[in-house]
């Protein structure tokens, strides 16, 4: 797999025009990454102008705090895959996580998971990880996983710091073979990116995607 397919091309900032939106697009065809990543009211203009292309359309829920309701993070992921995403980034409720509401946590990411295989897309959940213990990010990927995700990833990029050697190897550990781990936030060097992967991310979020890869 070449590095590009590794990386999630990313613009959630939330005053980002439609011409920054294809732009990131273009890039995306261009470099042939493995998806664009970015708000839900972006993701039909997305989906149509990538229909002829293996770049997936990737779409934020519950971001950036995930603290809605899980029928609000349904809705959500439901109404982004009916526009055309086919991978999903939600943020678990990191409130019920550090409360010991394990029960909850899981109960809501089997729900979205079980949405997002409906439709054959990806689940990616974010955990936030620099607002969490050790212990806790191991609880969080134990439970992700015996949910059903398909990959979970370290930061929104907008609470905290982001991404770090320490936590993905963590996760990585945790979860094994079984599911993805993505890192998201502050990768912005070939540096960080190698990092990062020799930690044991399979994919990671970026929006300097093309300083990457150059």
């Amino acid at each position: 797999m070449s590095v590009a397919k590794m990386i999630d091309h990313t613009l959630l900032k939330p005053d980002a025009t439609q011409e920054e939106i294809e732009q990131l697009i273009k890039e995306a065809k261009q470099y042939d990454f493995a998806s664009v990543c970015i708000n839900a009211s972006w993701v039909q203009l997305a989906a149509q102008q990538l229909k002829e292309t293996e770049i997936d359309v990737c779409t934020v829920v519950g971001f950036p705090l995930g603290a809605t309701t899980t029928a609000v993070k349904k809705y959500e992921a439901e109404e982004a895959l009916e526009n055309g995403a086919n991978e999903i980034d939600m943020v678990m409720n990191i409130g019920a996580l550090k409360s010991g509401n394990d029960e909850l946590v899981q109960a809501e990411i089997e729900t979205i998971a079980i949405l997002v295989h409906r439709y054959n897309g990806l689940l990616k959940v974010i955990l936030e990880t620099s607002l969490l213990s050790d212990e806790q990010i191991e609880r969080a990927c134990q439970l992700a996983v015996a949910a059903g995700t398909d990959y979970v990833k370290t930061s929104t990029g907008f609470n905290g710091d982001g991404a770090t050697v320490e936590a993905v190897s963590l996760m990585r550990r945790t979860v094994g073979e079984k599911v993805g781990v993505k890192a998201s936030g502050g990768i912005r060097t070939k540096d960080d990116l190698q990092r990062m992967i020799v930690a044991g991310a399979n994919r990671v979020g970026a929006s300097s995607s093309i300083e990457l890869i150059r």
